[in-house]
């Protein structure tokens, strides 16, 4: 049969361009010849597909059932015409009619060529579904094919057949491509459209930046580092907080690695954009402090109703921390996914807060229990407490400075519950009475100036290519991890400024 050699050999070449294997090559022709059958003789037709690939030939036989009466003529014959062809024909007898290609008309030619391309069609939308669904934030290569309206269309490496494009929004807008040049960008998601998955790619989106340091730094490939949050403003400026899960290896100093070559390798392929590297805190106030680096933070409050942080910062380090059009408390806010509100020391002392702007020393008394609620202390009685809280007084500073006739001008406070209460005052207030004058000249200490041998909490770099001088990280980029409440702030000196 030279049809069927020839339609063998065009299978084959289309096996090799479409990545087909010999059992899926056998299923479409099977089903190629089907479809013809079923065009000549009917839907219900019935036959058997022989593939002789070393012969390079097709054996087709058509099936019907030798019936008294015949209900279907698409797989179903007469006793009597089964009879012209061997009288030994009995009723449920199988006649078994070879086919030649030549009996195929035109139009069963082209419903099996629709049937094979249909299911070619459906084999590579399988593959790239299969292929690409879990690959969602993996960084993909390949050639710009096309730009139409601002959009990239994309021939990928190693996945020619699949559909990709980087929209324009998706884009780095001080990057310029032309037909043919050669590039990588993460995958975003797989769209469904009526012609089929359709991966869209993306160089704007911060998960390019994660990608890029998964493909620089081994330790995130290994699981050992990883990067747990991401805020990105394209072509200006990005942050990204690491974490480790291993205590023996600093991540900051992994992903700035030595000299700053990994991190410069990732600026490199963004086009110089800037890149802040900060360790990742579960506690959102400490994480706000490290977000809003290379300025240093004096006091953060934070609401966690309204998710809001108030970050008090000294008059020198306002500008750095705002950043140029407000850039640097933008990504930090974005990063820690809190509204990050900045004041000056000035500014927060002007507003008439009645919260310290420095931390208390490691070892002194919390607010709560430096002024505790009357409720809270031992030996007041419910009573009394009452007649106190109806007055307007609430906590222990409430009444630290009332004398003794205040509380007997209270109705309901008896002369001998006065003086109880002066002895339980003046019980509460001995301790801290000899050192109050100290107490209060340390409680807002000047800041002190970081030493150079220590490093910082962060690590920054920029298109000029100079890494922070917070990494002391060595050629594996696994150093000990710094003590973070040991770390004093570093100046903006330090590092490249906003």
């Amino acid at each position: 049969m030279a049809g069927s050699l020839e339609i063998l050999t065009a299978i084959r070449e289309l096996t090799n361009t479409k990545q087909l294997d010999r059992t899926e090559l056998h299923g479409l022709l099977f089903d190629g010849i089907t479809a013809a059958l079923a065009k000549k003789h009917g839907p219900t037709v019935q036959a058997e597909v022989d593939i002789d690939e070393d012969k390079g030939t097709i054996r087709i036989v058509r099936l019907r059932t030798v019936v008294a009466e015949v209900v279907d003529a698409a797989r179903e014959v007469s006793l009597e015409e089964a009879r012209f062809e061997d009288p030994e024909f009995q009723v449920g007898d199988v006649l078994e009619n070879p086919v030649d290609f030549a009996e195929f008309g035109r139009m069963a030619v082209l419903a099996a060529k629709q049937r094979i391309i249909q299911r070619v069609r459906e084999g590579e939308r399988t593959k790239i579904r299969d292929e690409f669904t879990s690959r969602v934030g993996d960084l993909l290569s390949g050639e710009v094919q096309q730009i139409e309206r601002g959009k990239l269309v994309i021939m990928l490496n190693k996945f020619r057949e699949a559909e990709a494009v980087i929209p324009y929004r998706e884009q780095n807008h001080r990057e310029h491509f032309h037909q043919g040049d050669a590039l990588r960008a993460v995958l975003k998601r797989v769209e469904e459209t009526p012609k089929g998955p359709r991966l869209m790619l993306s160089r704007g989106d911060p998960m390019f930046v994660k990608a890029l340091f998964k493909l620089e730094v081994p330790e995130i490939q290994q699981g050992i580092v990883e990067i747990r949050a991401a805020a990105r403003e394209v072509g200006n400026r990005t942050k990204i907080a690491v974490f480790s899960r291993d205590d023996s290896v600093d991540p900051v100093g992994a992903c700035v690695g030595l000299k700053g070559s990994r991190v410069q390798a990732v600026v490199n392929e963004l086009q110089g954009e800037r890149i802040d590297i900060v360790p990742w805190s579960a506690d959102p106030e400490r994480f706000a402090k490290l977000a809003l680096a290379p300025a240093r933070v004096a006091r953060v409050f934070s609401d966690a109703a309204t998710k809001t942080i108030q970050a008090v910062v000294d008059e020198d380090q306002l500008s750095l921390a705002i950043g140029r059009n407000g850039q640097n408390v933008r990504l930090a806010s974005e990063l820690t996914e809190w509204k990050i509100e900045l004041y000056s020391s000035r500014e927060w002392m002007e507003r008439g807060s009645e919260q310290q702007i420095f931390a208390p020393l490691p070892g002194e008394e919390s607010e709560a229990n430096v002024n505790p609620r009357l409720t809270e202390i031992e030996g007041l009685e419910p009573a009394t407490v009452a007649v106190l809280e109806e007055a307007g007084y609430k906590t222990l500073d409430d009444i630290i400075d009332l004398e003794r006739e205040d509380f007997l001008h209270l109705a309901g406070i008896a002369p001998e519950e006065a003086d109880r209460l002066m002895t339980i005052i003046n019980e509460l207030t001995t301790e801290d009475g000899d050192g109050s004058d100290d107490a209060s000249q340390s409680e807002i200490p000047e800041p002190a100036a970081p030493s150079d041998e220590t490093p910082s909490e962060s690590g920054t770099i920029g298109s000029d290519g100079g890494a922070g001088d917070a990494t002391n990280a060595n050629d594996s980029g696994t150093n000990p991890k710094s003590d973070a409440g040991n770390v004093p702030p570093s100046t903006p000196g330090e590092r490249k400024g906003s």
